[in-house]
C-alpha cells in the first residue's frame, strides 16, 4: 500500500489535488498497488470522484452538535473518504482524542483509522488503541530528501512489527525503491509518503516507482 498525504501544498490543492488523484488511479490499475490519497477536505469530494481511495489528513471523535471548527466522521464520510490519519508530526493529537475517534469509528464499517507513532514507545502505546493500521514516522526525517526511515531506522522498524498486532506502515522521507524494499523486507505493509511524490517534477513516475517496488 502506498498512502500519499497531499499536505497543503500548493502543489496538492485545488485542480492540482485533483490531478494527482487522478495519476493515484492509473498508478494502482497498472500496478495492481493499492493507493491512498490524503487531500485536504476542501478537495476531497472531488479527489473521490476520479475514483480515488482518499482519506481525511484529520478528524474529530465528535458527534455532530455545538462543536464549531471540528470535523465529524460523518463530514468526512459525506465528502468521499473511506479513512483518516491521525497524529501526524505536524498535527498532534492527545492519545484519549485518538481513542475516541477510534471509538467513533466503530460505528461506520469500513471506515479506516490510521494512527502515525513518532519513535516506538509511542508505537506501542498507541497501538493498544487498536487502530486499523499504525504508521511510524520519526518527525525528524519528515520531508527529508537523503536521508529515510528505512535507512536510519530499520531497526525501529523491526522491532515495532514484532511489539504490536496491527499492520505497520512506515514513513519520512521515502523516496527509493531501495525504501519501499526494506521495508517490505522488514515486514512493514505499506508506506506513507508525501514531499517525495508532491513535490515532484514528475509525480506520476515516481509515484510509479515507488509502487513497482512493491512488485519486485
Amino acid at each position: 500500500m502506498v498512502v500519499v498525504n497531499l499536505k497543503t501544498y500548493l502543489q496538492g490543492t485545488g485542480e492540482k489535488a485533483v490531478q494527482l488523484a487522478r495519476m493515484s488511479v492509473r498508478v494502482a490499475k497498472e500496478t495492481g498497488i493499492r493507493v491512498v490519497v490524503v487531500p485536504q477536505l476542501g478537495d476531497m469530494r472531488a479527489c473521490r470522484d476520479t475514483g480515488a481511495e482518499c482519506w481525511a489528513q484529520h478528524t474529530d471523535g465528535v458527534e455532530p452538535d455545538r462543536h464549531t471548527g471540528f470535523v465529524t466522521i460523518e463530514e468526512v464520510m459525506g465528502a468521499g473518504a473511506t479513512g483518516t490519519m491521525l497524529n501526524h508530526s505536524e498535527h498532534r493529537i492527545a492519545a484519549e482524542e485518538i481513542r475516541k475517534v477510534i471509538d467513533r469509528a466503530k460505528e461506520f464499517p469500513g471506515f479506516v483509522v490510521t494512527v502515525c507513532a513518532g519513535n516506538l514507545e509511542e508505537t506501542v502505546q498507541l497501538a493498544k488503541l487498536l487502530p486499523n493500521y499504525i504508521s511510524y514516522e520519526p518527525p525528524e526525517l519528515v520531508g527529508s530528501r537523503d536521508k529515510s526511515v528505512a535507512t536510519e531506522k530499520p531497526d525501529v522498524i523491526a522491532q515495532a512489527v514484532n511489539a504490536i498486532p496491527l499492520p505497520l506502515l512506515i514513513g519520512a522521507g521515502i523516496h527509493s525503491e531501495e525504501d519501499v524494499k526494506v521495508g517490505l523486507k522488514l515486514r512493514a505493509v505499506g508506506i506513507l509518503v508525501a514531499t517525495d511524490v508532491v513535490l515532484a517534477i514528475d509525480p506520476e513516475k515516481e509515484l510509479r516507482k515507488l509502487a513497482q517496488a512493491f512488485k519486485i
